[in-house]
């Protein structure tokens, strides 16, 4: 096991030992911390677990996570080869969105592991998860614009689950998702 997962898996306890957003966490069958390669070159991160999340313990195993996945593989990648996490890590109740002060309480330990994880690329799945980090773009003006933000670079894109009622979301995520191979070579020159 590497130095980076160790660091990762202490995040984690302290985030259980401190008992942050005891009221979710009493709400949730378990802490969905994060999945994937601790030395990937990219970082996924969503808003808050879901139903499928909140009972396997893992991010995006859901139908939105079958949509990453086949995006992913759209570009030759794989589960094992990129990280994947939330902001929030415990299912709010009825999959509502997460509390601005929920968010808040979770933002310290994703930046931190984020940290730890020293990715290349930063994808921002969906507004939420992109207003922690960009808080004043628009995601319908920036879906796909790779921005640079103290030091790091973030792609913010649409969650993938507006693509599973929008055939033509589902286009714009993939064709968003093209451009990760080019942004990372851009990164690296």
């Amino acid at each position: 096991m590497g130095s980076k997962q160790v660091e990762l898996d202490k995040i984690k306890q302290a985030i259980l030992d401190k008992n942050i957003c005891k009221d979710l966490a009493d709400s949730a069958t378990q802490l969905v911390f994060g999945d994937g390669n601790p030395d990937a070159e990219i970082v996924f991160i969503g808003e808050a677990p879901g139903k499928n999340e909140d009972e396997q313990g893992l991010p995006f195993v859901g139908a939105a996570g079958k949509f990453l996945d086949e995006m992913l593989a759209s570009i030759n990648l794989a589960r094992p080869d990129v990280y994947i996490t939330n902001i929030v890590k415990y299912r709010p109740p009825n999959n509502r969105d997460p509390l601005p002060e929920e968010k808040d309480a979770f933002l310290p330990y994703l930046q931190t592991q984020i940290e730890v994880i020293h990715p290349k690329l930063v994808v921002l799945l969906g507004r939420h998860s992109m207003n922690c980090f960009l808080p004043d773009l628009q995601i319908s003006k920036v879906h796909g614009e790779p921005k640079k933000f103290r030091g790091r670079v973030y792609l913010p894109l649409y969650h993938p689950a507006a693509a599973l009622y929008n055939g033509d979301m589902r286009r714009v995520l993939l064709d968003d998702f093209s451009k990760i191979p080019n942004i990372l070579q851009k990164i690296d020159s």
